[in-house]
């Protein structure tokens, strides 16, 4: 079988999505000659190009002018300004694109051009770049021409969106149409958008038909991680089926199928897709192997239906798919824990690295062409009341065998020159992560890796030191709600205190901390909210959180709220005194297109608080207004937080006392695999006394001190 797997665009710009990494493994473990296309980067790289920028500049200058004109009679002087200056740039653009997609993919770009580009009075430049250079706390150098070139980046993208195509944006496209629209029909006619018809056909056209063998059966599998990339995922399909419908069978799959189009009854999909396939796939991909429908699309046929987790459209009908079955499971299992990503099809140094924020943590997610991988299928903890645990890709917890990861993932480094590590989806189990640290340092710690955890008191300074010594770079975790009485709420499974000591652990070994927050859940009211923010920011007074980002509540038809919400209406047990019963869903008549999302009473008075709490974020991130009152953010009236101004301080001298302590105890009897000593090479200052240097500072005790003696200096402790 021909298997070609296909990212469709809009995903991410510095880096491949995991997920044909991890089909293309799988297929090539059953035999089958596999192609893996990211079409994210190669819609990228076709148009930031002389060439896409001359085909862009020619189709849109004349609405450019006319919409110059319009906001000129409107008084929009600067607007109008800006539109044109575009225009009479386009050539400057043209000449300098290639210059800027080299400094981005980091190209050894010699410093006398970037010069140039940064000093010219000639270069091309957008608001986005004059704002960088107008808003610099040092003289500008050849050295922000990385920051200028990204910059120009989203100025580029800025006058897409606004003269050529308004779905456009460098990451997404036609996001809010894909999950807000009731009728299908408005989500398709994306499809037939000017970046579409101009851009991706023809690229597809161009990868895709010399893949193709007439008679020879081909599956497509089509990764929809994000609804931003849903009508590129359309574009992908209808192509197939346009030129090759005799010789192909197409399934789209991925994290917006499994959540939103669970249930979908849009038989129309049918022009795009033959069928949906959900969660890790693996099953269903054997399954579909295995039945012959690739070749003959006999649905009716009573011997291939139904199979395990994947839907069919035929045209006429929606065929379900078949949630349950214990031997393909099985089979399932025993990949997820043992496949390894297969990134051969990939040349990271294509992809541009792009610096959109001075903020370290946030600049992970874009500077860098990480590799990205999962530790560990799914979530260890899995009972979050706002989350979708319902579905396999959060209930359906397994580890990987951490062994083979780490050296496919080296090996992978090394033929990529790529050596950062990014593992993706839910929280990395302890144990997983020191194994994966250990190995890393008996190979020559050549690997800086990062994810996302739980924060969770396990994470004791001793396991920080050595897992920053390992490689650990930045975590990323949920903190939701900063009260004890909403993390009770929303079944976080934490409390305050242990958030605080591991982040504490974290930032004493150097290690980048962002946390995930939320606002507007159903149970909240104002002073929740004021809570919640007044203690973010005594995060950040003390030091304890590089970034964090606020989000609003979603209510979704799998989490683990609603899914009990309905089970206590229908047994009866909805009790008026628990926070259950405060929830009250709407009935959205008719579904949406993505279904998964719900409405619920109350959830609109939350709207306002957005804005102020991203502002004040904003601020603390960059070490401003830290110590302003909560309340005074807010252009409206809310109530004064409730919590003590030293409740962080408080829980800090909790984790301190419980540190120094675990220090001090004797380690004369803890076994010596469990002791690991980070401080290397030990050096004698005098007849008595040893010294060695620990994360810059020098430290020294008695040649015959016991063990304990060197704890918190250099030899940790390991689980």
């Amino acid at each position: 079988m021909n298997v070609i797997i296909i990212q469709p665009p809009f995903v991410q710009l510095n880096t491949a999505y995991p997920s044909g990494a991890y089909l293309s493994a799988f297929f090539k473990k059953l035999g089958h000659h596999t192609t893996w296309f990211d079409m994210s980067n190669e819609l990228f790289l076709k148009i930031f190009s002389k060439e896409g920028l001359s085909k862009i500049f020619k189709i849109s200058q004349e609405k450019a002018l006319t919409l110059a004109q319009q906001a000129e009679s409107k008084g929009q002087e600067e607007t109008a300004f800006n539109l044109r200056r575009y225009i009479n740039q386009k050539d400057q653009w043209i000449s300098q694109i290639d210059l800027i997609i080299k400094i981005l993919q980091q190209q050894n770009v010699p410093r006398e051009l970037a010069h140039g580009f940064v000093f010219s009075p000639f270069t091309a430049r957008g608001n986005r770049m004059e704002n960088y250079i107008q808003n610099l706390d040092h003289s500008l150098t050849t050295d922000d021409a990385f920051t200028l070139a990204s910059y120009a980046l989203a100025d580029l993208a800025d006058f897409i969106s606004v003269t050529l195509d308004n779905n456009f944006e460098l990451i997404r496209y036609a996001e809010q149409v894909t999950s807000s629209s009731n009728n299908f029909l408005q989500i398709e006619s994306t499809i037939h958008s000017p970046i579409m018809q101009e851009f991706y056909i023809p690229l597809l056209k161009e990868k895709i038909c010399p893949k193709i063998q007439p008679g020879e059966k081909n599956l497509f599998c089509i990764s929809v991680p994000f609804s931003g990339t849903f009508s590129a995922a359309l574009a992908t399909g209808k192509f197939i089926k346009n030129n090759f419908a005799n010789d192909s069978f197409v399934c789209f799959g991925g994290g917006f199928i499994n959540t939103e189009l669970r249930n979908v009854q849009e038989i129309r999909l049918s022009e795009y897709c033959d069928a949906l396939s959900y969660d890790r796939g693996y099953g269903s991909y054997q399954e579909l192997l295995e039945s012959r429908l690739i070749q003959t699309k006999d649905f009716e046929g009573t011997n291939c239906l139904p199979i395990y987790k994947m839907r069919f459209f035929t045209g006429q009908k929606v065929i379900p798919q078949l949630e349950e079955k214990p031997q393909i499971e099985c089979f399932e299992n025993e990949f997820t824990s043992t496949l390894l990503p297969d990134f051969s099809d990939i040349d990271f140094s294509r992809y541009p690295r792009m610096a959109d924020s001075t903020n370290p943590m946030h600049r992970l997610w874009n500077d860098g062409a990480w590799i990205k991988a999962y530790m560990a299928h799914g979530c260890y903890w899995h009972k979050c009341a706002f989350c979708d645990t319902t579905l396999d890709y959060v209930k359906s917890f397994k580890m990987t065998n951490i062994e083979q990861l780490f050296f496919s993932l080296l090996d992978q480094a090394q033929k990529h020159n790529t050596f950062g590590i990014h593992f993706v989806d839910e929280a990395m189990p302890l144990t997983a992560m020191v194994k994966f640290a250990k190995l890393n340092i008996e190979n020559g710690r050549k690997l800086n890796w990062w994810g996302n955890i739980r924060f969770e008191k396990c994470f004791t300074r001793d396991i920080a030191d050595f897992l920053s010594y390992g490689g650990l770079i930045g975590v990323s975790g949920g903190i939701e709600v900063a009260t004890n009485t909403g993390l009770d709420a929303i079944n976080k499974g934490t409390d305050l205190d242990s958030i605080v000591a591991s982040c504490c652990a974290f930032k004493e070994a150097g290690i980048l901390v962002h946390a995930y927050m939320i606002y507007g859940f159903w149970y909240e009211n104002d002073s929740n909210i004021i809570d919640s923010m007044e203690t973010l920011r005594q995060f950040y007074k003390e030091g304890l959180l590089d970034s964090s980002f606020w989000h609003k509540f979603t209510l979704t038809k799998h989490s683990r709220v609603y899914n009990e919400w309905v089970q206590m209406k229908k047994s009866g047990t909805l009790k008026s005194d628990t926070i259950y019963s405060q929830l009250k869903p709407i009935s959205s008549g008719s579904f949406l297109f993505a279904q998964n999302t719900l409405k619920f009473e109350g959830e609109n008075k939350f709207n306002k608080f957005g804005f102020p709490l991203q502002q004040a974020l904003n601020s603390w991130m960059n070490g401003q207004n830290i110590d302003m009152p909560v309340q005074q953010w807010f252009g409206f009236p809310v109530p004064k937080p409730t919590v003590p101004k030293n409740l962080i301080s408080k829980s800090i001298q909790k984790y301190e006392n419980f540190r120094d302590k675990e220090f001090s105890q004797s380690l004369e009897n803890v076994p010596e695999e469990k002791l690991y000593w980070l401080g290397g090479t030990k050096y004698q200052i005098n007849s008595n006394t040893f010294g060695w240097i620990y994360m810059g500072e020098e430290q020294s005790v008695p040649i015959n001190s016991p063990k304990s003696a060197y704890r918190g200096k250099g030899l940790v402790k390991l689980p």
